[in-house]
């Protein structure tokens, strides 16, 4: 009994001596744990970003300590501008005229068609109009009638001018003539002159309104009224023709082809240099590797407003007639500066929301210029600000660089 008791009793202890030491290892584990995770919250505390203050002195010094910025710098040129732009045009006959019938008639021949070459007054077409010959006839009938009534009171006016003279001439001798006859006989020779002068009127009307049907009658030939070369035919032969309105169908249209326009929509902020007589080089698709020219000769002088562009008309020789009215054109239009513009590498140009500009450097420190960009030349880009020829600015222009950062200025290869 007493040694079942002792045997537990042992038991018991073994029992609580195990339970004594994992509780004991669990504890120095704990104690472990915490330690490490004491250690990381101290290294992270070590890494915490300074206080205000105290960060910023610290980039300052290394700048301080790393020297002024370094970047490369190219110097403002100036030169003059004169840079061909491609601009579009379109070439228009020099006169071009729709042909009308002049008197109501039928159409009776028509010697041309499209693409006929014509010469000025040469017939184009030829119409009837049996109107005007009866017209004709009435013209000259009354005509005739006027130069007979004016014959005859020719014939009146010189027998009552014989009858006065011879009564004067009685009336000398006293009581031959009664001085009454002699004053009715000269208001008679007045009388009839009178009607002489109005016959020779009536009989110059008559003659005006038969030259004006005769004239009529001249515009049954429809002919050219220059050179070129017919365009369109709108008639046939038996078509019933005369003088509308203009939104009436024309017979034909002749145009001059020996020499064109070349109308050219110049951009308003091109047009402050343009002189009559310039040459003008250009291109068209139907003849490639092909140049021609012309002059300037017409300026609009008026912006259109709808496309800000002002009308430029340049005289192109067309003798050969290998340009043809309405073609297309690439104009090498030449852009001109009154005085000398200043450039820029294109890459020192710079941009953000609100600006545009160039850094130059003055005394050693960076300084944003506003500018404005211009046309570009190879490598160059006009700029209109406040710079100078000779200013050194940095060759790649960037945000990146605060006005007022001392830089030190590396100088490469000029532009030019």
């Amino acid at each position: 009994m007493n040694v079942v008791n002792v045997m537990n009793g042992m038991s018991e202890r073994t029992a609580m001596s195990a339970k004594t030491a994992k509780t004991a290892k669990t504890a120095t584990s704990i104690i472990t744990l915490t330690a490490a995770l004491m250690g990381t919250l101290a290294c992270g505390g070590a890494s915490t970003p300074p206080a205000a203050g105290s960060g910023s002195a610290q980039p300052a010094a290394a700048q301080a300590a790393a020297g002024p910025l370094t970047i490369d710098v190219a110097r403002v040129v100036q030169q003059p501008l004169d840079v061909p732009l491609s601009l579009p045009g379109e070439l228009t006959p020099y006169q071009s005229v729709a042909i009308y019938a002049r008197v109501p008639g039928f159409v009776k021949t028509v010697r041309v068609d499209r693409g006929s070459i014509v010469k000025e007054g040469d017939v184009l077409a030829t119409l009837d109009a049996p109107e005007l010959v009866a017209q004709r006839a009435e013209a000259q009938s009354k005509l005739q009638a006027a130069e007979a009534q004016l014959a005859s009171a020719q014939a009146k006016a010189d027998a009552d001018r014989g009858t006065y003279d011879r009564l004067k001439a009685a009336s000398a001798t006293p009581g031959v003539v009664a001085g009454n006859e002699v004053t009715v006989a000269g208001k008679l020779a007045e009388a009839s002159a009178n009607q002489v002068t109005a016959g020779r009127q009536q009989v110059e009307a008559a003659r005006q309104a038969a030259n004006a049907i005769r004239d009529m009658e001249a515009y049954l030939r429809v002919t050219a009224p220059f050179s070129g070369v017919v365009t369109e035919r709108q008639v046939h032969p038996g078509a019933l023709v005369g003088p509308t309105a203009g939104g009436a169908t024309p017979m034909l249209r002749v145009v001059d082809q020996h020499r064109l326009r070349l109308v050219v929509p110049v951009p308003e902020a091109y047009t402050a240099e343009m002189a009559r007589g310039t040459e003008i080089p250009f291109t068209v698709a139907a003849f490639p590797g092909q140049k021609w020219s012309g002059t300037i000769a017409r300026v609009a002088r008026a912006v259109d407003v709808t496309t800000r562009t002002m009308a430029v008309e340049l005289d192109v020789a067309n003798a050969d007639g290998r340009l043809s009215p309405g073609t297309f054109c690439q104009v090498r239009w030449p852009v001109r500066r009154t005085a000398p513009s200043l450039f820029v590498p294109s890459g020192s140009v710079a941009s953000t929301t609100d600006r545009t500009f160039v850094i130059r450097v003055r005394g050693g420190k960076a300084e944003w210029v506003d500018v404005k960009t211009g046309l570009t030349t190879g490598p160059l880009v006009e700029v209109f600000g406040d710079l100078k020829a000779g200013d050194e600015i940095a060759r790649r222009g960037t945000d990146e660089v605060r006005p007022g950062t001392e830089v030190k200025p590396r100088e490469t290869k000029p532009a030019a």
